[in-house]
């Protein structure tokens, strides 16, 4: 039957994300029979379902290594060197975020845990894989619900419920900004599929409507990136929830927004059939990643709480990588390669891997007693010199000093706004150096008061192996990215070509 055999041929494009899935549906099936109904579990349990989320994520991303590029295919998913690249990225840092997961949450409901955080990661795929507006929207919220649930697990005080409910609303709002821009694409093409739609649109020309459907859509997904005006939850939240949440949110979202964003940026680009389009949309853009940068900054000058300081700090790179968007438009529009889209699938991972480890390292060292307060950072490097170690290269990176993957990732950004050679782009390229050295201010207050300044609380010593490995792994990654950095070039070259075609 066509049917049947056209579902086989799909699941075969999906074998990682059906491990993932097959594993969440397992942990949620089974983890109530190992709990009491007072929510009891036996001491250890968290550790055999994070074995079982490692053993599941293994297993994906050897899939992910054998699976077969199918560019060309006009089904419900598209695994090409742009899917390949997202995935890749998806499950490395899924497991260092399981790793920091893994110690903060509470064995009865540790498999809820995991098995959220696996779902997160195929969400993201999805959408990367998508070659169809429902493909995309389904794999964005496949990302959003799960992220409820995480939130709230990780602790039960008030902060946490409140930080819980303020994301879910306004998680819901966005979904609905999203939906209904793509509702104004299907109504211009009358398809969902990606193909169909570019191939309609281009018969009929250029249609200022692709500007409104551009701009509901952006604003849906900027919630995700964190960008201004869309980020003002980030601080509460981040404030609210366990560390191990925060370092979720810090990465993932921002990864699934944009790979929705340069699925469905092309097309509307290349159906616009002239310059006005793309003109409208790189000022557009430019101004997101101008405002998103600048206030990040200045606001996380102010701040005295680590993680409402990482929470800005999270802020400000969303509008790094958005330079990378502002820049593609003319490229993309003409169906060629962008070098903004390679610096920013290049810049993606790395920030990711420095996120995390700042926030594994956090967690590692504030086992008993939180590291809420800039003053808790005072002498970690007299209390604990190997985390203020591993925090000092990832705070490092994060503010684009050498010799760290940083430092490569706002150069490539740099480089590719200057270079493009028109004022706008090089006014860009000078607001993003202005802002590297603002940051670089309050990144390197944090190195001055673990290392120049006397420790004002006595730490008790409360090991947290897993996390503490996660962030091992991420400050050695942040070296290693620096001394070899064109594999992964190469590869985001790669991902930025495939959305050209």
């Amino acid at each position: 039957m066509p049917a049947f055999q056209d579902l086989n041929q799909a699941a075969g494009l999906i074998i990682p994300e059906i491990i993932l899935i097959a594993t969440v549906c397992i942990m949620f099936l089974a983890a109530p029979f190992l709990v009491t109904e007072s929510g009891r579990a036996a001491a250890g349990l968290r550790h055999r379902w994070g074995i079982l989320a490692l053993l599941a994520l293994g297993c994906a991303a050897l899939a992910w290594l054998r699976a077969p590029l199918a560019p060309d295919s006009l089904g419900p998913f598209r695994p090409d060197a742009f899917a390949w690249y997202v995935r890749g990225v998806t499950i490395i840092t899924g497991m260092l975020l399981t790793l920091v997961i893994w110690d903060q949450t509470e064995d009865g409901h540790s498999a809820e845990s995991f098995a959220c955080l696996l779902a997160i990661l195929a969400g993201v795929n999805f959408v990367a894989l998508a070659n169809d507006l429902v493909g995309v929207f389904l794999g964005l919220e496949m990302v959003s619900i799960p992220t409820y649930i995480l939130l709230y697990l990780g602790r039960s005080d008030w902060m946490s419920r409140e930080a819980t409910i303020k994301y879910f609303l306004l998680s819901i709002f966005s979904s609905a900004l999203v939906l209904y821009g793509l509702t104004w694409i299907f109504g211009l093409a009358g398809s969902t599929n990606f193909v169909t739609i570019s191939t309609r649109i281009d018969a009929i020309g250029g249609h200022p409507m692709l500007l409104v459907a551009l701009a509901l859509t952006l604003a849906g997904i900027s919630f995700r990136l964190t960008a201004v005006p869309f980020h003002f939850y980030a601080p509460d939240v981040f404030q609210g929830v366990a560390p191990a949440a925060s370092a979720m949110l810090s990465f993932l979202p921002k990864l699934v927004g944009f790979a929705a964003i340069l699925q469905i940026f092309p097309l509307v680009l290349r159906a616009a059939g002239g310059s006005t389009q793309s003109d409208a949309s790189a000022i557009l853009f430019t101004a997101l990643a101008v405002l998103t940068m600048t206030f990040g900054n200045i606001m996380a000058l102010r701040q005295k709480n680590v993680l409402r300081l990482l929470a800005w700090s999270s802020i400000s790179h969303g509008g790094y990588m958005l330079v990378g968007v502002a820049l593609s438009g003319a490229a993309v529009a003409a169906g060629a390669v962008s070098e903004g889209i390679s610096a920013l699938l290049f810049y993606l991972p790395i920030y990711g891997i420095m996120s995390i480890g700042v926030f594994a390292i956090l967690s590692a060292s504030g086992a008993r007693q939180p590291l809420r307060s800039l003053e808790d950072l005072h002498g970690l490097s007299q209390t604990n010199p190997a985390s203020a170690l591993m925090l000092a290269v990832c705070v490092f990176g994060l503010s684009g000093l050498p010799p760290t993957g940083g430092f490569l990732g706002k150069l490539n950004l740099f480089v590719a706004a200057w270079s493009q050679g028109d004022s706008r782009s090089q006014l860009l390229a000078m607001v993003l150096a202005a802002n590297a050295v603002i940051a670089a201010a309050y990144y390197l207050r944090i190195i001055g008061l673990m290392y120049f300044e006397q420790s004002r609380v006595v730490r008790e010593e409360d090991s947290r192996p897993a996390a503490t490995a996660a962030g091992i792994i991420c400050s050695a990654a942040t070296l290693a990215v620096f001394l070899k950095p064109q594999w992964l070039w190469d590869a985001a070259a790669a991902a930025a070509a495939a959305l050209s075609v």
